[in-house]
């Protein structure tokens, strides 16, 4: 505790009258989180048993939504981050919640995937050189923007826009009557049953990261601090040390307001404008791409044996596509997902880094001359080059890295959720800490989890033998 200075009190700022301009954080979560489950697994898992799941991701999103939320209490209160918050509990949290996300992210899939949809899109080419040059341009992306979170939002939008297109022309060319007749009789019939043959880890773990998951959740503090929400206006935002404004000489703080009548006015319109945000742009927006990508690949492979539960997946599929609809909407749906996976590369590299380099500012080198933006460049170009020596060694995905990918996810979010509980009952002002059905929803994330973490260690372990 002695390593953090005491929190400087001051009002909580008014929000803008066009709180529209705030719109932003929930879409950059959403986006970023479109990737390889929206994309591949959910679509295989209705490929398979049909739409009789889909009550899973509504309870995966709905729990994350929550998750959000409490992070961003937190974070609007105090302009400080939640890793931050955890290293005041214990000095080390943060700095091991970091590590477990560097694990979880070591092996560069998406940008794989991405070049991988590439090479379908041209009918041929190297993945692993093209993955190379994708980690490159988002590492220059990233650390040459002037301000890192403008730029990052700026490709999720367009992401977001195109992924929206192909589902919009998915409705009218590619899923059939028979299907959205199903949708409501097979999410009734199959409300709260596990299809066992596909095996319970999988499908725990499809429920676990439906729409974000993991570290992702996380940097939801940093993103709406840049952005600008409550006590974050008090806080400089993380610029390129190239190209960006220079940054003021600063060490890191905490800022508290006081629950007067005037601040807890201003308090309630920041956390209805945060959860109207949350649940329209992350929520709403992941159930919807979820059911509609699930509906499409059961209109095309419903029933289908034999389908792997990889990228591959989106090959069969958009040649199906291009066989019943046309040439034009399989090559489409290729460079959409191409897209969009490589805009899940960003995010996850982006928060990666961004994470580690709040730690690293605001508990270790809060003294240091060092600025956060510098600390971020160096994180962003050591996890590209890593990523591209890993690629250009020719070493496919060690089962060692699936294992600690698969348990590290499930196992940090049931160890932040415990601590979100800590913090934004112990730091906070009275009026605004957690509680009722909101702390037994972080109950529930702590149990369940928890519980995924230790079924998936299980059952990978039961493989090895």
């Amino acid at each position: 505790m002695s390593t953090f200075r005491a929190p400087i009190v001051r009002d909580l700022p008014e929000p803008p009258r066009r709180l529209w301009r705030l719109i932003g954080p929930g879409i950059v979560a959403g986006g970023v989180g479109l990737s390889s489950g929206e994309f591949v697994l959910w679509p295989y898992i209705s490929s398979q048993v049909g739409l009789v799941f889909l009550w899973g991701a509504i309870v995966g999103a709905g729990t994350q939504l929550f998750l959000n939320m409490e992070i961003e209490r937190y974070t609007l209160a105090t302009g400080e981050t939640v890793m931050t918050g955890f290293s005041r509990v214990w000095k080390h949290w943060g700095l091991a919640l970091a590590i477990m996300v560097y694990f979880a992210n070591l092996w560069p899939g998406w940008a794989v995937s991405s070049a991988t949809l590439v090479t379908y899109l041209f009918g041929g080419g190297d993945a692993p050189t093209i993955a190379v040059g994708m980690l490159l341009v988002i590492g220059a992306s990233l650390t040459l923007a002037p301000v890192v979170y403008v730029a990052l939002e700026r490709m999720i939008f367009v992401k977001v826009a195109a992924v929206l297109l192909l589902a919009a022309l998915a409705i009218i060319f590619a899923i059939d009557g028979d299907t959205w007749r199903a949708l409501p009789v097979e999410m009734a019939s199959g409300f709260g049953r596990f299809p066992s043959e596909l095996g319970f880890a999988l499908l725990l773990g499809a429920i676990a990261f439906a729409g974000a998951g993991g570290g992702q959740n996380l940097c939801q503090s940093n993103w709406i601090r840049d952005k600008g929400f409550g006590m974050g206006q008090y806080v400089p935002r993380l610029t390129s040390p190239l190209t960006g404004a220079p940054e003021a000489a600063h060490e890191p703080a905490s800022y508290r307001f006081e629950p007067t009548e005037a601040n807890m006015a201003r308090w309630r319109r920041w956390w209805r404008f945060a959860n109207l945000e949350q649940t329209a742009a992350f929520f709403l927006m992941t159930v919807l791409t979820i059911v509609l990508t699930s509906m499409l690949a059961r209109s095309l492979l419903f029933g289908q044996q034999g389908l792997p539960n990889s990228v591959a997946f989106l090959e069969i599929q958009g040649e199906r596509l291009q066989s019943l609809v046309a040439p034009w909407f399989g090559s489409l749906f290729w460079a959409i997902g191409a897209f969009s996976l490589f805009g899940s590369a960003m995010g996850i590299i982006d928060y990666t880094s961004r994470l580690a380099a709040d730690v690293l500012k605001s508990t270790y080198l809060s003294t240091s001359s060092v600025s956060e933006s510098r600390l971020y460049f160096g994180l962003v170009w050591g996890m590209v080059a890593l990523g591209c020596l890993v690629l250009l060694s020719g070493m496919n995905q060690p089962l060692v890295l699936l294992i600690i990918s698969a348990t590290v996810g499930g196992g940090m979010m049931c160890v932040y959720s415990v601590l979100l509980i800590i913090i934004n009952r112990r730091f906070l002002p009275e009026p605004i800490r957690v509680r009722s059905y909101r702390l037994g929803i972080l109950v529930w994330a702590v149990a369940g989890f928890g519980g995924l973490a230790l079924m998936t260690i299980w059952q990978q372990l039961s493989a090895l033998r």
